[in-house]
């Protein structure tokens, strides 16, 4: 369903860890972590689904003391880890820019933010209430509706326009799309956490910037795919948020 082979990952996406051969209890997650892996095994799951898996790269590497605990856990309960970056931000239902853009009350997705030849963001065309170039929405009110949605303040480079009808949506580290956003005539990008170079990037080009937290835009897309496989498999599904200001 999520295509992960059409994507050039950082990390190897699917089963990570294997772990029961029955699976009763999904849990999701947004990062690999040990107070992750502990409330897991807390809830008696045979299955964790994450976002940020435990491998980046090619290969595992060495061994050390923090990878071997968290080994530890999982072994020890016989939980099953499995992983999808990239394919959980890209998903047209489930993607993580998708769920955003949809709670922001988009109207309409185009593909957006090339990785490789594949868009793991989408252009969310917003609603308005007057026709022409000053339809959409005003720009204060869509910084409200982050904030809402992801429950923190997001950091705003305020330097766009009063309305926004074309906004630029892509999950986690996608600071560096604002160049794409630009070009595609976005009045405003939406991702997770900044880089230095954004801040006049944005006031130079007349964008609005929005950073609302890696973490908390990408908490979206791993809570709807454990929830997905419950309805189709009939399983019970947990999503355990440790959360993270970054």
């Amino acid at each position: 369903m999520l295509e992960p082979a059409r994507f050039e990952d950082y990390g190897p996406n699917g089963l990570q860890v294997p772990g029961a051969p029955q699976v009763d209890t999904v849990v999701t997650g947004v990062s690999a972590n040990l107070e992750l892996f502990e409330r897991a095994a807390a809830e008696k799951a045979q299955l964790l689904i994450v976002h940020h898996g435990l491998f980046w790269g090619t290969s595992p590497g060495p061994i050390d003391a923090a990878l071997k605990r968290r080994l530890e856990i999982l072994f020890d309960a016989d939980i099953g880890l499995a992983a999808y970056h990239l394919p959980l931000d890209a998903h047209p239902e489930l993607g993580n820019n998708a769920l955003i853009a949809k709670a922001l009350g988009a109207e309409s997705l185009e593909p957006f933010a090339l990785h490789r030849g594949e868009p793991i963001g989408f252009i969310a065309t917003l609603p308005g209430d007057r026709a022409g170039e000053d339809d959409g929405i005003p720009a204060h009110v869509l910084f409200t509706r982050v904030r809402e949605l992801t429950a923190r303040d997001p950091l705003v480079f305020d330097a766009g326009p009063p309305t926004i009808r074309r906004l630029a949506i892509v999950s986690g580290g996608g600071a560096d799309y604002i160049a794409d956003a630009i070009a595609a005539g976005a009045g405003a990008l939406l991702t997770g956490e900044p880089v230095e170079r954004v801040m006049s990037t944005a006031r130079e080009a007349g964008i609005h910037f929005i950073a609302a937290g890696h973490y908390a835009t990408e908490t979206f897309g791993v809570k709807a795919l454990g929830e997905h496989i419950a309805q189709r498999f009939g399983v019970r599904h947990v999503f355990l948020d440790v959360p993270n200001p970054i």
